[in-house]
Parts: C-alpha cells; sequence; structure tokens
C-alpha cells in the first residue's frame, strides 16, 4: 500500500538526518517541503536525487489532489518541514487528515526536535511537559492560554521570533510568576547557545533582541509551601474575628488559598471555635 511519509529533518546541523530519512527521501515518487530551496540543500548535501515540490501555509489545500493521485497510483509520498518533525508548528495537518480519510497509510520518520533538544539542553524538568508552539497574538488568547497553566507544574515549551522574545519573556513573568527559564538560541548550529536563568532576567539580558531561531523552556508551577498547623490556626482566627462565617463555608475558602485539605481545614476550625458556636 502506499504511504505518506512524515520526514524529521535537521534543524541546523546536516549531520542530524538518519539513513532511514534519506532511503526515504530517494526512493518517494513525490516529496513535499515548505521550503524547496533548504530542502535541496539537505538532498544535496547527502546526494539524493529528488526534487521537491512546494507545500506550505497557502497552496497545502491544493496540493491534496496531487498527493491523492500520486498514493492512489502506488507511489509514495514524503513530506518535510523547514526543519524538524512536520506537523509540529508547520503544514501538513489537513494533507494528513486527507490521507488518512483515503485509508492511504501515515507513517512518520522520527528525528531533530527542537522542542527536545531544547527540553534536554535546559536543565529543567524533563518528566512532564506542555509545548505551546508559538502564543497567540492576540492578548486576550494568550492570556487566557497562560492563565490555565498557571498552577500546573509540567515544564512548558513554545517557540518565539527573536524579535519578540524580550516582550514574550516579560508576558511569561507577569502571567506565571518569575519561574526559572532556559532560552534555546540557534540549536545544533554554529552559534548554539543555552541561557539560562529566571524569566526576569532572561528579560533583561534579551531587552535588545537577538538573531536565529528560538525555543523557550519554562519551569513549571512550584509546588505549594507546606502549611503548617500553626499557620492554618493563626489563618482561621484571623477569619473568624473579621466576621461570622460558617464552618463548611470558611473550610472551603481556607481550601482554596491555601491548598490545604478541606477536611483538615474544617477540622481545625471545629476545634478552634467556641463550644457554643455552630460547626
Amino acid at each position: 500500500m502506499a504511504t505518506l511519509f512524515l520526514v524529521s529533518t535537521p534543524i541546523g546541523n546536516l549531520e542530524d538526518v538518519t539513513p532511514r530519512a534519506l532511503r526515504v527521501l530517494g526512493e518517494a515518487t513525490l516529496v513535499l517541503a515548505e521550503d524547496t530551496r533548504r530542502t535541496r540543500v539537505l538532498l544535496e548535501r547527502h546526494g539524493v536525487t529528488a526534487s521537491p515540490v512546494s507545500l506550505h501555509s497557502h497552496n497545502e489545500a491544493a496540493r491534496v489532489e496531487k498527493v491523492l493521485a500520486t498514493l492512489d497510483a502506488g507511489g509514495d509520498v514524503a513530506l518535510v518541514s523547514d526543519a524538524g518533525t512536520p506537523l509540529v508548528s508547520d503544514p501538513g495537518e489537513r494533507l494528513v487528515a486527507a490521507v488518512l480519510d483515503a485509508s492511504h497509510e501515515v507513517v512518520p520518520i522520527p528525528g531533530a526536535s527542537a522542542v527536545l533538544a531544547a527540553l534536554a539542553g535546559s536543565g529543567l524538568p524533563a518528566e512532564r511537559f506542555s509545548f505551546l508552539g508559538f502564543l497567540p497574538r492576540r492578548a486576550g488568547e494568550r492570556d487566557a492560554l497562560l492563565a490555565s497553566y498557571v498552577d500546573r507544574p509540567e515544564t512548558l515549551l513554545l517557540f518565539e521570533s527573536p524579535k519578540r522574545l524580550a516582550a514574550t519573556l516579560r508576558t511569561l513573568a507577569q502571567a506565571l510568576g518569575d519561574r526559572p527559564a532556559c532560552v534555546a538560541r540557534e540549536l545544533t548550529k554554529l552559534h548554539e547557545e543555552f541561557v539560562r536563568g529566571s524569566l526576569t532576567e532572561l528579560g533583561e539580558r534579551f531587552a535588545d533582541g537577538t538573531r536565529g531561531e528560538v525555543t523557550l523552556v519554562v519551569g513549571g508551577a512550584p509546588p505549594p509551601a507546606e502549611v503548617t498547623d500553626a499557620a492554618l490556626d493563626a489563618e482561621i482566627r484571623a477569619a473568624l474575628a473579621e466576621a461570622s462565617v460558617p464552618s463548611r463555608e470558611l473550610a472551603a475558602q481556607l481550601a482554596r488559598q491555601l491548598g490545604v485539605p478541606r477536611r483538615r481545614a474544617y477540622n481545625r476550625i471545629v476545634a478552634l471555635r467556641e463550644p457554643d458556636s455552630e460547626g
């Protein structure tokens, strides 16, 4: 059965391509590339004679028919992006959906990834992470997205333009707090750089922008500080001194504010109330 291969390509260093990827590119009937000029450099470097055809955000819909015709005729198709893995902040989703709907095979060919390279080199926790791509340009959408990650513990990764880097670092610090972070720049290239620090420090470091391709890695939300019995009792006494609040309502309020279990807060409230108080 004919197959659409999603071929990962180097993110900088042209040596970071697998033998399998080169074989698939050499054997494919049709090679699609976001930027044919960049792809030709890779193919020529490794002696692959394929002639790539463009597929980008403006012509993806028009290319679907050509791809399906090639697959229907028994020819394999290979899709590459400018760098890294196709579909990751790159065109290809519509094409893959159409190919699957037509009952053809879709097979990924793994390889270089800016996301994973940045995560591995950042020094930040890598067990769990979320990739946000490029942040929305509209402030409302961007604020809503970041607000949904304020309390989440996983490491965050995102792409950013070098010209907007400083502004994005400031936005992240305001939305998430001054977390540890890493600016991974020009990965696998001659001027590869990992700059680590807090979001505020990095915002100052890159206040005038930078050059090259940038991947940002941001630490997750810190675990809530442990609330001692003494601290919890002090909060309860302060709340009871201000107003008469039902125990269950106050327990729910303190659970939200302090991150303590509601049952623990309720038990302490009951213990601290006067004997004739409600329970």
